[in-house]
């Protein structure tokens, strides 16, 4: 339960209760990302649901705004400062990972994140009937990456990164992986959502060399939008 609070603490904007946690506490909260998605997707699938039944735009508007506010843009955060480096990069490394550790948003970030937002607004007006019920699903699996990225990449530098990196067990990324694919018979999308986070760590490795807590964030959104693409597709 602390390790559940303190992963709702980081990855969310909810009220809860204060915990005495150390360092180690704090990184071993990773092993719950993935169940604190499944909490931010129920809580996104309510909104939606509701304000729907009005109107499919204002169910997939309302939906949008409370994946942002609960989530405090941290994921959107991060895709746009990945969206500034590499925009300003030109093929120069030590210049993009430069501009990553800025935290100005630029013409890049700002682009990514509209572009984002608007993607996310249009599935969530697309989804089939009754596929409300598929937003905590793709909010877990989405938050599943981190532990695969955090174990499988090197940090970029000291920071989220590196504090996440050990906290990471194989058992962890067993257990999860299993239950993805057992929620793969629920919502078939959600079968992709393995090869998306193997593809996403494999970009980040020949492009970035690493990973950092930015990294993470956009990886987050990207899964996110990639399932939603997915369940869209399946109907």
């Amino acid at each position: 339960m602390r390790a559940l609070i303190v992963a709702l603490g980081f990855l969310t904007r909810l009220p809860l209760p204060r915990v005495e946690v150390s360092e180690h506490d704090w990184a071993a909260s990773i092993r719950c990302y993935p169940l604190a998605g499944l909490i931010l997707g129920a809580i996104v699938a309510a909104a939606g649901a509701l304000a729907g039944s009005r109107d499919p735009w204002l169910g997939a508007l309302a939906a949008l705004v409370s994946w942002a506010a609960i989530t405090g843009a941290l994921h959107l955060d991060g895709l746009s400062d990945l969206a500034d480096a590499l925009g300003a990069a030109h093929g120069d490394r030590a210049r993009l990972l430069r501009v990553l550790a800025e935290p100005q948003v630029g013409s890049f970030g700002v682009v990514a994140i509209t572009l984002q937002l608007l993607t996310k607004l249009v599935l969530l007006h697309a989804l089939p009937p009754g596929g409300w019920w598929t937003l905590p699903l793709v909010a877990a699996a989405a938050r599943a990456g981190p532990l695969a990225w955090a174990r499988w990449l090197p940090p970029l530098k000291p920071g989220l990164g590196a504090t996440l990196a050990g906290a990471v067990r194989a058992r962890d990324l067993a257990g999860w992986s299993a239950l993805l694919l057992g929620a793969g018979a629920l919502q078939p999308a959600l079968l992709a959502a393995l090869p998306l986070i193997g593809l996403y760590g494999w970009w980040l490795k020949r492009r970035l060399g690493g990973i950092n807590g930015d990294a993470h964030g956009a990886g987050v959104e990207l899964v996110e939008t990639g399932l939603l693409v997915i369940v869209v597709a399946l109907g």
